[in-house]
Formats: structure tokens, sequence, C-alpha cells
């Protein structure tokens, strides 16, 4: 590090050199010019005298100007206007003293030694001008040369770029910046007719999306890399359904952010994700209410290294809290997202609090030492066939450590508490959705006589974490499988997990207490249409890799819901949010029951415990404690557990996203 460093000042060192040296030749030059060769001896002594001025101001506005900051080796028409504007800037305030000083000059004859002729200023421009942007060249020069000698000693992969817009014309440039990337564009697709035929930085558009299969065929491609800048899902998997119909790899461009802010690197290019092909635009937020909610906050997330609570944690850190409480009772998920947000924001103040949420202890020490103001709660058991064998379980953690939790905030004066909730809480079939809408009555009934404000946000299964259905899939599929899928039928609502925190941070500053917000999370995915693509994806026919239906398993339903009968979903001013007006039920008959449901969890009857989840959440069908469980995919991935990394295939682990199919 040391090396690169003192390799860097030395680098700085000579180009600074180099340019005051073109600075000063420029100016001789520009006098022996202007007197062709033969300088008076006082038109020398003069310019000797103002020669280490003048290059020292034509340095300082070059600097002004930002010129000694950039890449010689990238220099372009930006780079050279800018070089042009500071020198110009110069001359005119030469070219204003020269007309002072004469003036003064002849009046007092003290003038003559502090201004230039006109012709060696104008020439001066010229061969400064000319000098800097030549270096500056010879080096870009330089070093194209020597990466085309490296590229024509690196294998090339033939690609199409699909997209000919701006950021279809980033990539061409920093392709051939990076030959030893080993990219070959061979032409660009776009469906815009009015281009084909064209060049774009060099590369002709060759047609149209539809005549993806034709034109690989013609120029043997490989790959193909979008180059859409916020591309529709649906435009990234129709591209896609082109691409692999002529066999070739697909990748994508960054985010419209990355390209809009020049930081655009060919070596970012990625494969399809979650957020490309979810059909509905990118979630807007209201920053500036968010941050005011959160800025100089103390923040408690729990659950803070599950897929949830971690995500929350980073979103948070981005708002500047005044401190942030992670609190997770998995020491080694505890220990990730801590180290994580320790590089990413080295000057947060950041706790990792190790506990349980149903310690009431534990919890209480928290809030009187640390006296967090908003509570992001997302510490929760999860997985639906887990908590039909573990009923007592789902309560106590679900129902009796959210309580707990729920109750010290109360206690404390915190101002905020956002509950994370789930789609399965609505009209629940299994423990664990009773177990969270159970959870969700007691919230409700205590945020009504509190002055903390208590809301809850529900939506449906996030993608990419542990357990949930596409991780499973792709480990299926990698050994041959079968794919098992439950039932042809069986659908469900995804969202991505930073799409689903941001709604979470917005609901949170948008609440006033006693909310449940309810997620837009668009149309049902159909689990099966989830495989095929998956499959399809992964470089494999259907009849190579077969899916097997294994039947709904104890607990799951066909459908989820987002909202129980009677509970009107208003809007709000956020297009995604919506708010589930229910009335609250006394605290009174709700802590009476809650404390029932405790007793029965105590002494792990899963049967009572079943009878008095009943009891307080009527919709619930409860049903007998459970036979074996068939492993198949579970979709019911919510937050409390800790993403695992995927396992290695041709695609991401989230390009299978199809919220019409079916």
């Amino acid at each position: 590090m040391k090396m690169r460093k003192n390799r860097s000042i030395v680098l700085r060192s000579l180009q600074i050199g180099i340019d005051l040296t073109v600075l000063s030749a420029s100016l001789w030059a520009a006098l022996w010019l202007r007197f062709e060769g033969g300088v008076p001896l006082q038109m020398f002594k003069r310019v000797l005298f103002l020669w280490p001025y003048v290059v020292a101001f034509q340095y300082v506005l070059l600097a002004v100007l930002g010129v000694p900051r950039y890449s010689w080796r990238y220099i372009g028409l930006r780079e050279a206007v800018r070089i042009l504007g500071a020198l110009g800037a110069s001359s005119v305030v030469l070219l204003g003293a020269r007309l002072i000083a004469g003036k003064f000059a002849a009046a007092t004859g003290y003038g003559q030694y502090t201004h230039l002729p006109i012709g060696v200023v104008v020439l001066d421009l010229l061969l400064a001008f000319m000098g800097l942007t030549g270096v500056r060249a010879a080096r870009r020069l330089f070093t194209e040369r020597a990466q085309a000698q490296r590229a024509r000693e690196t294998p090339r992969v033939p690609t199409l770029l699909v997209g000919a817009g701006h950021a279809g014309l980033l990539v061409a440039k920093e392709i051939d910046r990076s030959p030893e990337l080993g990219i070959l564009p061979v032409g660009f697709i776009d469906d815009d007719v009015k281009l084909h035929g064209t060049l774009v930085h060099g590369i002709k558009v060759l047609g149209a999306v539809a005549d993806i299969e034709r034109i690989a065929q013609q120029r043997q491609t490989e790959q193909a890399i979008i180059t859409i800048a916020r591309a529709p899902g649906q435009v990234v998997r129709n591209i896609g359904e082109h691409c692999r119909r002529a066999g070739l790899k697909v990748k994508i461009v960054p985010g419209i952010h990355q390209l809009m802010g020049g930081h655009l690197r060919v070596t970012r290019i990625r494969d399809v994700a979650i957020e490309d092909l979810l059909r509905r635009e990118p979630v807007t937020l209201d920053d500036q209410a968010i941050g005011a909610d959160l800025r100089d906050s103390v923040v408690m997330v729990t659950g803070a290294g599950g897929s949830i609570g971690s995500e929350i944690c980073r979103q948070v850190a981005g708002f500047a809290p005044g401190r942030l409480l992670l609190v997770e009772r998995s020491e080694n998920a505890l220990f990730e997202i801590h180290r994580e947000l320790s590089a990413t924001f080295s000057s947060l103040k950041l706790e990792p609090l190790l506990a349980d949420i149903a310690d009431a202890r534990r919890v209480r020490q928290i809030f009187e030492q640390d006296r967090p103001q908003i509570v992001f709660h997302a510490a929760a058991h999860k997985h639906v066939p887990m908590m039909e064998w573990n009923a007592a379980e789902a309560v106590k953690n679900n129902v009796l450590g959210t309580r707990t939790l729920a109750d010290i905030a109360n206690a404390h004066g915190a101002r905020a508490f956002v509950m994370i909730s789930t789609d399965k809480a609505v009209n629940p079939t299994s423990v664990m959705g009773a177990s969270k809408r159970a959870a969700e009555i007691y919230i409700q009934a205590l945020g009504k006589q509190s002055a903390t404000r208590f809301v809850t946000v529900r939506f449906g299964n996030v993608l990419g974490s542990n357990g949930s259905v596409v991780p499973i899939f792709k480990e299926q599929i990698s050994r041959g499988g079968p794919v098992t899928v439950t039932h042809p039928e069986m659908k469900r609502y995804f969202m991505t997990i930073p799409e689903a925190c941001q709604l979470v941070l917005q609901a949170g500053a948008m609440g006033k207490g006693g909310e449940i917000f309810i997620l837009d999370m668009g149309q049902p995915v159909r689990i099966v249409d989830l495989a095929r693509d998956l499959i399809h994806l992964s470089g494999f026919q259907p009849e190579e890799i077969p899916i097997v239906f294994s039947g709904v398993r104890p607990g799951e339903k066909l459908y989820e819901e987002l909202s129980i009968t009677g509970e009107s979903a208003e809007k709000t001013k956020h297009p995604k949010i919506f708010i589930g007006r229910t009335v609250a039920e006394p605290f009174e008959l709700v802590l009476e029951r809650i404390e029932e449901l405790k007793r029965a969890a105590d002494l792990a009857q899963g049967g009572e415990v079943r009878a008095m989840l009943a009891r307080i959440v009527p919709e619930f069908q409860a049903g007998a404690t459970p036979g074996p469980l068939a492993m198949g995919a579970d979709v019911g991935d919510q937050s409390g557990e800790k993403r695992a990394p995927l396992s290695k295939l041709p695609v991401a682990a989230s390009d299978v996203l199809n919220p019409l199919a079916g």
C-alpha cells in the first residue's frame, strides 16, 4: 500500500513537471516566433522577468478547472475544452494587463516589465494548448497501443450489445478502453429502425431484438450484454428469451445512477438480477421524510443479521442516524453485518448487541443503556413447515418476543416501533402466519393507548435469502434434478429485499400509530413458472431437468392474500403503500388471551397452542399436528434468517422472476 502511494506521488509530480515544462516552452517558443528568431535584448529581459509569473498563473487556472485531476490516458473532448478554457482565461487576463500596463508605462516608465506583446500572448495560447493536449494524447495513444497488443494475445468473446442509446455508447467506450477483458463487440441490437445501419462508436447497429437469433448465427456470437439503462422487466425478459433461443449468455449493465454518474466500468457488468425482471417501476422514496425521521436518532434493528434486518440496517445507515443498534441472537450473523457496516459506514456509531428479544431482562438492559428512539422489529421465526412442527417456539418468538420488545419500547418512551409482518398473517392456515397475526393484533391494541407510534408493515416473500425458493431450485438443478414444486397452481407475491426494506422505511416515516401498512407487490408469481424459467436460464431444456409436484405441505395454501376480510385498504401518498384499516381490539382482552397462549407455549402443548391462537385470530384454520414434512422448496421466506451464499450456476439466483406468469 505504501509503495503504491509513493508511486502515485511520483507519477503526479512527474505530470506536474511536464505541464510546467510545456507551458514554459510554449512561452519561449511564442517569443521566438513573434520576432522570427531575432528577439531584442530588452524583450528577452522582460519575458525572463515575467516567465515564472505567467506559467504559475496559467497552471493555477488549469488547477481551478480541475485539469490536473483528469487521467491522461483517458483524454477526450471534455478535457481539451477545460484546457482551452483555462489557457483562454489566462490570455484574456494577460491582454488586459498589457493594456493597463501600457498606459502605466507611458505615464511612469516603470510598466514595461509587466506586459507582453499581443502576438506573444496569442501564440502562447495556441502553442500551450497544442502542447498540453498533445502530451496527454501521446499518453493515451501509448496506452491504447499497449492494450491493443495485449488484446491480440487475449481471447475475445464475440458479443452483441443490446441497446444503442447513451448507455450502449458508454459500454462501447469502456470495452474499447479495456480490451484485456476479452469482449469483442460484433454489433448493436436496437428496436429503433432509424438506427439500423448506423455506427455507434464505430460499431454497427445490425437489427432489432427479434433478429437476435439470425444475427447471432451470422456473426457467430457467444454472448449478449443488455446496455439499456432502466430497462423494464418485460423488456429484459423478452431480450433474455431471444438470447436463450440463440444460445447466448446474457449479462446486463449496472443501474442508471452508475451510468449517469460516470462510474460505469465493464467489470461491473453482471448477470441479470431480480430487480431487472420485476415488471414494475423501481421504488421511489421520499428521502426527505425518511431522513427527518432517522437522522441523528438512535435506531434499533432486531434480527439485524437476517435477510430483511440486515438490509434495513444498510439503508438506515445511509440516513446518518445518531447510533445504530444491531440486535441479533446469532453470533455469526451479527459479526457479519457489523463487519460489513463498519467497513461501509466508517463514521457511523454501531453497537452490535447479542440478544434474544424474548429475554426481557436483556432487552430492558439495552433500552436502559442505549435509549433507542426508533425500533425496526424484523426478528422472527419464518419457515412455515418448521413452525408447524414447533408451534410453541413460533409463539415464544413471534408473539411473546414481540410483546416483550413492544412493552419495553413503550415503557421507555420510544418514538416509533415498526413491526415487519407477512402476507401469511392474512386468513392464516399456518402456525407461522397465525403467530404473526397475533403479534399484529397485540401491537395494534398496545398502540391505541401508547404515545409510541406502533405500526405494522405487511408484505410477501423475498427472494435471495436462505430457505427461499430460488436457492433450493438452484441446488436441485445443480444435482441434475428433479425440481420439486408443491403444486402446479401454487402462487406467491415476491419482492426484492432492497425494495421491501425501502418501503418499510417509507411506511415507518409515514405512520402516525395503529396502522397496518400493506405494500403493493404487483401480481403473484406461479412457482412452477419460476422453476421453468430457472431451468432455462441455467442452460437446460425442460426435458433435461424434470419438475415433480410433491403436494401442498402442512400450513401452506395455494394463494396468499394481503388484507383480511373487513380490512379496507386505503391509498396513501406513496403509490406503493396502502393502509389496512381495522378496529383495534381492547388491550385488556388481548393481553388476557396472550397470557393464555403463553401458558400453553410454556408447556409446549402443540394442540393447545393452536387452540389459543385460534381464540386470538378467529380466522385461523387450526389443523392437527403435522406428520412428516416433504422437503420441497420453502416459499415462505421472511425476515430473521441470515442470507446464505447461492450455489454457483451460470445465472444469478434471481434471474427468474416473472410476476405476470400464469
